[in-house]
Order: structure tokens, then sequence, then C-alpha cells
């Protein structure tokens, strides 16, 4: 008898999920998305914020090649132009407390491109590996029970139509409707959770300027400490040697859509790097604007009842603030879940049929999303005029303990280590509480605060260069 799996939707999340389901021993597996995928690194409207930055951290790199496994996921993206950033000495970084020095050992690295080339390395892969069938159809609810999901149910101009399966993931991103479709079974009561600052994202692609080409990769972070709304902007090199320019403002602060106040926007920041390095940067695009940027939770692992064959992953499950970079990996994170528990020996709950399967799948991407979601909920609520949360005094005392070790990662290397492996997602939170990460958060800096971004002489010629603000 033939085993059916059904994705709904071919993003990230799902053409890993669908990966992970034929090498589980699925005789077929299905993908639909709503968009027409293109057969290139292009935007697709399926993904609201696919024109802004992404990046991929080192944890997810890691899942993603664990997933994908002989295929080389990492030399792929960076032959097609992505490029690969040590966060120890390729990245000027303006923090809250002050600017990062960069140092000459190793750390952890991120990938950077844009979010369509990640997309389409990733969809090729996956269908150069495993037979997958990716169909254009718009899914518009369960079909089953609320003891069992049997299918789904697809729009069609003639009248909806059927199509069965015996395990089906939704990983359709922000837009899910799954609170719904599980209504539509019997099974109310989804508890949901949004944190929501209101930041607005701008960004323009401009040509990376001749003798530009090896700047590192700039970032004026937003501050949650000063109750002003956040104010950020990065400048990140991406394929076909440009650079993407995103910035970041919550409510209140919001960056605007016209070329010259999107520069006055960078150039008005607490440092004005950015918008002294883009004046003299060739534009490619318009300015491109996006508001779907709230950190929603959907805690369907605390639901008393959940549906054999049907799993929830990716933003479906949990959403967050793009500006934290998390997503992607969280993603890769779930996807790793329902690998693992699919691959359990056949008498020990594994195989696509299992018993428990869909919640034990739920709860364990749930788990591998808290540290990402702690992440952003516990920066965002702390500028004004957010909705859907106020900090704690757990909150509190973990701000003040972050802001120590930050202030000390400005010059010490053992507390960057620290930060780097927490915002790479490659280690749990209680990274930031080993002996050796409070010792230097206690200590301090040894070093005095750089009131300049740490440049090399040459990147410093470049700079002044390209700048045409006269500043």
């Amino acid at each position: 008898m033939s085993r059916r799996a059904v994705v709904i939707g071919a993003g990230l999340a799902g053409m890993l999920a669908a990966a992970v389901l034929s090498r589980a021993g699925a005789d077929e597996v299905i993908v639909l998305d709503r968009d027409e995928l293109p057969d290139g690194p292009e935007h697709r409207k399926g993904l609201p914020q696919g024109r802004h930055a992404h990046l991929l951290m080192a944890g997810g790199m890691d899942a993603m090649e664990e997933l994908l496994p002989g295929a080389g996921l990492r030399e792929r993206l960076l032959a097609a132009g992505a490029h690969e950033i040590p966060l120890s000495s390729g990245m000027l970084a303006l923090t809250p407390e002050g600017w990062l020095r960069r140092w000459r050992r190793e750390g952890p690295a991120m990938v950077t491109c844009s979010r369509a080339l990640v997309d389409w390395v990733v969809r090729t892969t996956v269908r150069e590996q495993v037979p997958v069938e990716v169909r254009r159809a718009a899914v518009v609810g369960l079909t089953g029970s609320a003891g069992r999901v049997r299918g789904v149910r697809i729009a069609a101009p003639g009248g909806d139509t059927d199509l069965e399966a015996d395990l089906v993931v939704d990983a359709s991103g922000r837009g899910t409707r799954v609170t719904g479709w599980l209504n539509g079974l019997g099974l109310t009561g989804v508890e949901e959770r949004a944190v929501d600052c209101g930041l607005v994202n701008a960004s323009r692609v401009y040509r990376v300027p001749d003798g530009a080409e090896r700047f590192p990769l700039t970032v004026v972070q937003a501050n949650p400490y000063v109750s002003r709304p956040a104010r950020s902007a990065m400048v990140m090199p991406i394929e076909g040697g440009r650079w993407l320019v995103s910035c970041g403002g919550s409510r209140g602060g919001e960056p605007p859509a016209d070329p010259e106040g999107f520069l006055r926007y960078t150039l008005d920041l607490p440092d004005p790097i950015v918008g002294r390095l883009i004046s003299g940067a060739q534009p490619l695009t318009d300015v491109h604007l996006s508001r779907s940027t709230s950190n929603v939770r959907r805690y369907l692992e605390r639901m008393p009842r959940w549906p054999e064959g049907f799993v929830v992953l990716g933003d479906a499950l949990a959403t967050f603030n793009p500006a934290y970079g998390h997503g992607m990996s969280v993603a890769a994170f779930g996807a790793r879940v329902l690998g693992r528990e699919l691959g359990r020996e056949p008498g020990r709950g594994g195989g696509l049929g299992a018993p428990g399967l869909g919640r034990r799948v739920v709860r364990g991407a749930a788990r591998a999303a808290d540290a990402a979601w702690s992440m952003a909920v516990g920066q965002d609520v702390l500028y004004p005029g957010v909705r859907g949360g106020r900090p704690n005094v757990a909150d509190r005392v973990v701000t003040a303990y972050t802001r120590r070790m930050v202030k000390a990662a400005t010059g010490s290397y053992a507390a960057a280590s620290a930060v780097w492996d927490l915002s790479s997602l490659r280690t749990p939170p209680t990274r930031m509480f080993r002996p050796a990460a409070m010792l230097a958060a206690l200590a301090g800096s040894p070093l005095p605060p750089s009131a300049e971004p740490p440049l090399t002489p040459g990147e410093r010629e470049v700079l002044r260069g390209l700048d045409r603000t006269g500043l």
C-alpha cells in the first residue's frame, strides 16, 4: 500500500520537510503552493519579507546540511554568489552598548544572499536529491476529523477537490490558516500570542562600487533601552555584486519609501556609516516597504487533542520579527525534528503512520523555536507603542544581564564569543550562563570603548572615497 505525504507551502520549511518525508519512506510527496514558482532566484508574492535582508545563521546552515546530506548546500550557495561572513572579523556592528571589536580568531559564520537565492538553491537541491512533485494549488482546508487528518481540500475553478494523504504538513508560512482549519475539524481553542512593535522594513539594492567588494557587512542596531522607537540599518553583500540595504523602524520611527528620505534616515542613525557608504553607490531598485513583521506564536503544542496525520512547521507555528534573522534557521530546526521523529525505529514510534507522530513533531518544533522567540520578544516588548506584551520582572533581569554581556563583548573575546554562539542559534540560551561567559560579563571589557567603527586603513579609505555626504 503506497503512502502519500502532502506539504502545504513550497518555501524553505516546506521543501526541507518534503526532503525528509521522501527519505523516510513516503512513496509520493506532493508540495502545494499558491504561487507560480520562479525558474531562478527571483522574488515571489508569497514571501512578504522576501525583498529584505535575510541572514542564514550557522545553526540553521548546519541543520540544512544535515537534512540534505552530501548536497554541498553551503558550497552551492557560495558558488551562486552568496557570501560567508565570519562574525568575529567580517562584520562592523554598532550595538546599543558600542561598537563590537573585530578579532582575528575564528568564530561562527553566517551566509548572506537574497532570500530568493536561498529558496531557489534549496528547492533545486531537494528536487535533485529526492522525488518530489510540486503543484500550484491553493489549500482551503483539511479533510478528516478531530482524530485524524485525511488530506487537504484544494480550491478549483469547478469546485473544491480533495487530495488524500497519510500525512499533511502545514508549512504555509506567516499567512497560514491553521487555526481556522483546525476549527473546521472541531478542534477549537488554539492559544495564540502576537507581539508587534510596528516594525516597518525598507530595503533597496545597490551595485557594489569598485574597490568595495570586500567591505564588511555593516549594521547599526536598534536600541531598545532609550524609550524611543527602534531605528536600524544594514548593508549586506548579496549575489551579483550587489548590496542589499535594509532599514527598520518600529512604531513612530518608520523609514520612508522615497529615495531621499531613505538616505536621510540612514544618516540620522547614531552613526551615519550606512548612509555614507550608499551615498556613493549606484541604486539598482526602488525602495520596497514591508509591514508584515510581528512576532506570532501559535501554541499548538498545548492543544488538549491533536489529530493524527498532521504536522505544523516553520512560520505557520511561530513567526519572528525579521530584524533578528532567525526565521530560516528555525524553519530548518523544525524540519530536523520531523526527520528525527520519522527516523525512529518502527517499534519505537518511527515511520510515516506512527501513532502520536504529529503531536511529537509539533512539540519538538515548538521547543526548537523557544530561543529565537525569547530573543525577539524580549527585545520587542521594550519599544514604545508595542502591542501584545510588556516586560515583566524576569524580562528586566534578563535584559540587564544581556546588556552587561553585550557591553563586555565590545572588548572581551570571551563575552563576544558567547554572544555570537547565541545569536547564531548554535547553542541554547544557557550558553550565556556558563562560568566563562558569566565571568566575562562580570569582568566587563578589558579594552576602552571604541568611539569609531573598527575599520582597517584600507576600509577607511574606501569609506572616504564613497562618502558624498560631506559629513
